[in-house]
């Protein structure tokens, strides 16, 4: 199997059996929120929708995470805003505290671009990114769309309160 095809299993391994904090922006443009699609997490690659962010590194503020992480995967530089949800995912193999903060692009005429995960710089799980309306996302398999994301009727939805814990 090439890299390029690896399973689901060997993307996930670097974050089995360890507590992952990440952070991750809610980004509102025109009624859209920005997501982009990962690989790899559900059966048969089918992609999975959520906001940028990623994994908070020893010595980051939450603040440059998250600056750091929208830079790497939409090239968008930002600024953060408020602290909006938190959502507690765990699986057998997997757990993950993820907290969601409002962001806005430093230029707002600025144009996101799909960036990398370089902590698969050879095997990329970005595949796809674009600005999504909430009715768009419930037209998805509630599989394919980040929990925070499931409930939403307007993109003013996100600004209520939904934390998630299990």
């Amino acid at each position: 199997m090439s890299e390029a095809t690896s399973s689901t299993a060997e993307l996930l391994a670097p974050y089995l059996g360890q507590v992952r904090v990440r952070v991750c922006g809610l980004l509102v443009r025109q009624g859209g929120l920005l997501l982009v699609a990962h690989r790899g997490l559900l059966p048969a690659d089918v992609p999975f929708w959520s906001p940028p962010g990623g994994g908070w590194e020893f010595g980051e503020t939450l603040k440059e995470c998250l600056m750091r992480e929208y830079r790497e995967e939409t090239g968008l530089a930002i600024s953060v805003g408020r602290f909006l949800h938190v959502h507690e995912f765990k699986t057998d193999d997997l757990q993950a505290l993820e907290l969601f903060f409002e962001v806005k692009a430093v230029d707002a005429a600025a144009l996101p671009r799909l960036g990398t995960d370089p902590e698969h710089p050879t095997n990329p799980l970005l595949t796809e990114m674009a600005f999504r309306t909430p009715r768009e996302l419930s037209l998805l398999p509630p599989a394919q769309v980040h929990p925070v994301l499931r409930h939403l009727i307007s993109p003013d939805d996100i600004y209520i309160p939904y934390n998630i814990f299990r």
